[in-house]
């Protein structure tokens, strides 16, 4: 890559802190890098970790997609906040209500399970019907004798 497309060194003084913000397009007082721990993120603004599905749809993006304009920054784990991954968005149900539900319908399935395995039900099956007398000769009956009574069933 470019050595201009790479995040900078750190910033150490309000002036580098400056030349970064203007670098990434953002104002001085909106710019906030990563802290200098040794990952390497160097002087790339940190930015709010919300997703694509919190932006404005309606907005004309330069990239629709991403809901991404060119030349704004990108959060640095941009991948996992594009729409089709993590929804960062608040939801409309609070979480300890999901749960709740949740667990209420893990319990009934659970609760069908067992009863299930202590009382099966099995569909009635009658024995299998075969055709010229239940195959009697084909089964090694003596043709010399008359075939047992086979009651066939019609439905």
């Amino acid at each position: 890559m470019h050595k201009d497309l790479l995040p900078g060194p750190y910033p150490r003084t309000p002036e580098e802190r400056a030349a970064a913000a203007k670098k990434y397009n953002m104002r001085v007082e909106d710019y906030q890098p990563y802290p200098d721990d040794g990952f390497g993120y160097g002087d790339y603004p940190m930015l709010p970790n919300k997703s694509a599905h919190e932006r404005d749809p309606w907005y004309q993006w330069d990239q629709p997609d991403m809901r991404h304009n060119w030349g704004e920054p990108m959060h640095w784990d941009f991948d996992m906040y594009i729409r089709n991954r993590v929804d960062t968005s608040p939801t409309v149900v609070p979480w300890h209500t999901m749960r709740k539900h949740f667990l209420v319908f893990l319990g009934f399935m659970l609760t069908m399970f067992v009863l299930g395995e202590i009382y099966p039900s099995y569909r009635p099956v009658g024995p299998k019907q075969y055709p010229f007398n239940d195959l009697y000769l084909e089964k090694g009956g003596d043709p010399n004798k008359e075939p047992p009574v086979v009651t066939h069933y019609e439905i």
